[in-house]
């Protein structure tokens, strides 16, 4: 028996295939696809394009674009491309997905096209002998809700985003390609844009001849109620609403915001534009956004922005950023930023200058200008201060890697961004150069501070609205001009590693001091956090009992209290958000922990939670008698 397993063994061994050797890789086909051509400094040799779209279907929400592309004599071949990286996106957000009913055509002939196979943004357009035009008809179909993306158009406004409804030759900078717009509205709506040579005849609007480049840096507000004011030094702020009633506006906004103008163009000593224009919308139904232009900027506000005035300064840092940017980022702009198309990858490795210095000027010159209650300022300084002193992320990732994130995952949500970190370029840049402020005030006795380094780095000459770039040396530079000190270590330590201490800094250098309160400050009562429990408890509860967000690492976390977790009962009562911070106080004493009964899908669990430290809101309060330094940073410059 030994022996036949024996046998039975050897043949099982000699019958057994050899192991197969690994074969050569293919070849990838992608090597072997050309890349677009280079886009050179250099005209578009067809000549100038025109560019119609149609914005009248506001129940449909579709813009429809004809576009004619002229063409230099002999072409064969041409190569549309719909842009992707956009200005301000800092990513590649371009929205290509919601085109359609895409056709070309030159005279009476239907082209064919095809896709670059390296580039799907990119449209191969076979061109016949002869032609001397190309003819390109697309449909931009509007999101209805903000789920996905924001919705450009309702029944009462329009946000015509030019990149967003055409394309444009490849091969050229987007500069040197000339181009003729003109939008069609619906009936009785009128329309604004920092584009030149504005004229309306019937439901057109035609402009002057312009190039690409600026085409797209001058987006379009439109709708049946407008109401505009004249802000002083050629700004104009543009309001547009959903309803006529909306556009009564408070006696307070007129001068203070003149005053923030004023105060804008004293910070930086120049204009960077021969005109602006602040194209805003109070509204609740078209989609959320602040974004920058050279000459222009997109605001919305909710629709009661203006009848609610007193209880919707939380938000009025909005306009005093995205002006800050016609210097810092449009003029002035990270040198790994600038592309000559919208199709060429860009780095945002500087966005912490770009986003996070505009972030610590629009508190101070909203506070400046009186756009903003000083206390409302005060009050987001201590909100971005306790969000970043507790946050689990700050462990692993610095502030500079956060700058990849709208190439990563434009502003898309995640489970844990506590964790993850999100846009933090932002609110945690404006602290740390609020540090950067006090080191030069302290350093030269008050004689000097950020302003300065914003005067000789953003303010260059009067009304040029090129663009000059910039590196990180460059930016070490100019700090040292204006103060020596070891700008490239600090720079490199604040923003580059991760595991930094709490960036409170700034805040205690500038004589006031993070602390915590049993009620809201006016930044987060304003903004709607004001029965919170984000930094007590780790969370945030709807009033049905479900948990939206919940911070890594906080006790509600350690509980379980995961997103989407439903609370149904406080302490053996059927859940409230009174009930709940009942408990939280009452639970001070240590006695018993604050007992939930909770549901996850379709299981249901008790849960205990331990925290005594009661109901806690961030502040931040001077640390001594007298005006402190940041009182007299947030004070105005101008009379």
């Amino acid at each position: 028996m030994f022996a036949r397993l024996i046998t039975a063994a050897a043949v099982l061994a000699f019958a057994a295939p050899a192991v197969a050797e690994r074969s050569m890789p293919p070849v990838s086909a992608n090597a072997r696809v050309p890349a677009l051509p280079p886009s050179r400094d250099v005209p578009w040799p067809g000549g100038t394009m025109t560019l119609a779209v149609d914005a009248s279907d506001t129940i449909g929400r579709a813009f429809r674009t004809q576009q004619t592309i002229p063409l230099p004599a002999g072409t064969r071949e041409l190569v549309l491309v719909y842009p992707k990286w956009l200005p301000g996106n800092h990513g590649p957000t371009g929205q290509i997905h919601r085109l359609g009913d895409i056709k070309f055509t030159s005279g009476s002939r239907t082209l064919s096209w095809e896709r670059d196979e390296g580039e799907p943004y990119a449209f191969r357009i076979a061109v016949p002998a002869g032609a001397r035009e190309v003819n390109a008809f697309l449909t931009y179909t509007s999101p209805f809700s903000s789920s996905d993306w924001r919705p450009l158009m309702t029944q009462a406004l329009a946000n015509v985003q030019w990149e967003k409804m055409s394309l444009y030759p490849a091969g050229h900078a987007v500069r040197r390609i000339k181009v003729r717009p003109r939008l069609t509205l619906p009936e009785g709506w009128t329309a604004a844009a920092a584009l030149d040579g504005a004229r309306q005849v019937g439901r057109t609007v035609e402009w002057a001849e312009t190039d690409y480049e600026t085409l797209v840096d001058s987006p379009v507000f439109a709708g049946a109620h407008r109401t505009n004011f004249d802000l002083g030094q050629n700004v104009t702020l543009n309001v547009f609403a959903d309803h006529p009633r909306q556009l009564a506006a408070p006696d307070e906004l007129l001068p203070t915001h003149r005053k923030m103008v004023a105060e804008i163009t004293h910070l930086f000593g120049t204009r960077q534009f021969d005109r602006y224009e602040f194209l805003v919308a109070l509204t609740d139904e078209l989609g959320g956004i602040g974004l920058e232009h050279h000459r222009s900027s997109e605001n919305t506000f909710s629709g009661n922005a203006f009848t609610d005035w007193k209880n919707q300064a939380h938000r009025r840092g909005l306009l005093p950023h995205e002006m800050v940017h016609s210097w810092n980022g449009k003029h002035r702009r990270p040198a790994a930023l600038w592309a000559p198309d919208y199709h060429t990858q860009v780095n945002g490795d500087l966005l912490w200058v770009y986003e996070g210095q505009t972030s610590f000027w629009d508190s101070v010159l909203a506070a400046r200008s009186g756009v903003q209650p000083k206390d409302v300022a005060l009050g987001e300084i201590a909100t971005n201060a306790a969000n970043y002193s507790a946050q689990a992320g700050r462990a692993w990732r610095s502030v500079e890697d956060t700058t990849f994130n709208p190439a990563l995952a434009y502003r898309k949500p995640q489970p844990f961004p506590t964790l993850s970190r999100g846009t933090d370029y932002y609110s945690e840049s404006a602290l740390i150069w609020l540090e950067a402020d006090q080191i030069i005030r302290r350093g030269t006795g008050e004689a000097r501070g950020l302003d300065d380094f914003a005067k000789v780095f953003f303010g260059t000459s009067e009304g040029d609205w090129g663009v000059k770039t910039y590196t990180f040396d460059d930016v070490v530079a100019a700090l040292n001009a204006v103060h020596p000190y070891d700008w490239a270590g600090f720079l490199d330590t604040r923003f580059r590693k991760p595991g930094q201490p709490a960036p409170t800094r700034g805040i205690e250098m500038a004589g006031y001091r993070l602390v915590w309160k049993d009620e809201p400050n006016p930044f987060t009562k304003q903004g709607g956090a004001a029965g919170d429990f984000a930094w007590s408890l780790g969370f945030s509860v709807g009033s049905d009992g479900t948990v939206s967000g919940t911070r890594w690492g906080s006790p509600g976390h350690d509980a379980g209290l995961v997103p989407g977790t439903v609370i149904e009962a406080v302490d053996g009562f059927a859940f409230s958000r009174d009930r709940l911070t009942t408990a939280v106080k009452e639970a001070r004493d240590g006695k018993a922990p604050i007992r939930l009964i909770v549901k996850r899908g379709d299981r249901f669990d008790t849960v205990d939670l331990k925290w005594t430290g009661g109901l806690r809101f961030p502040w931040i309060e001077p640390a001594g008698e007298g005006e402190q330094p940041l009182d007299r940073l947030l004070a105005p410059r101008t009379q």
